[in-house]
């Protein structure tokens, strides 16, 4: 099996990263430009005590969630002093097999926090849990996959899911709060 360390090293910058996108950049750059860190976060101080020094970032440019979470992790990530690299979830299956959400879904973004060793200290993803609510009550309208009317709803669901992950802050802080809060806890 791979290790951590050969992953992170053969991953992306994160800028690099950023600056290669094609489908969520300017989406991603905006609600960068538009959240900013509490200035009064205790949390940051106390994290910086950690063992903290990397990050591998499991994802792929068309999710909508890493749309919205990658630039919060960008600004902890800056804050902390962490190196981030992004690993291409879609080149090779392997690395998000390992991190499956419920055991069976390739669900992304997925942040693996590493230590200076290269080894995974805590993991984080692919939502915050207040942000999945959101999720799991707008798509529970849903009708069956089979029903001929289906795409055209999850396609609405999706729309009403990115255009909230773009425009309202309050999420942001639950991405936010939860990846601190996740960071003390491990």
């Amino acid at each position: 099996m791979t290790s951590l360390e050969t992953y992170f090293k053969n991953s992306q910058p994160l800028d690099q990263y950023i600056a290669a996108m094609t489908e969520n950049k300017e989406n991603l750059e905006a609600i960068y430009h538009s959240f900013s860190l509490p200035q009064d976060d205790d949390r940051l101080e106390k994290i910086k005590s950690l063992n903290y020094s990397k990050v591998l970032v499991i994802t792929e440019d068309w999710c909508g969630d890493a749309m919205m979470n990658v630039p919060i992790l960008k600004h902890i990530s800056e804050s902390l002093n962490l190196e981030v690299r992004v690993f291409h979830r879609d080149e090779n299956t392997d690395l998000i097999d390992q991190y499956l959400t419920n055991g069976t879904a390739r669900s992304i973004p997925i942040f693996v926090f590493l230590n200076d060793d290269f080894e995974q200290e805590t993991v984080w993803g692919p939502r915050a849990r207040q942000v999945q609510h959101f999720v799991e009550e707008t798509r529970s309208d849903l009708p069956q996959k089979d029903d001929p009317a289906y795409e055209d709803k999850a396609a609405e669901a999706h729309t009403i899911i990115s255009n909230r992950y773009q425009t309202d802050s309050q999420m942001w802080k639950y991405v936010y709060d939860s990846i601190l809060d996740k960071l003390i806890i491990k």
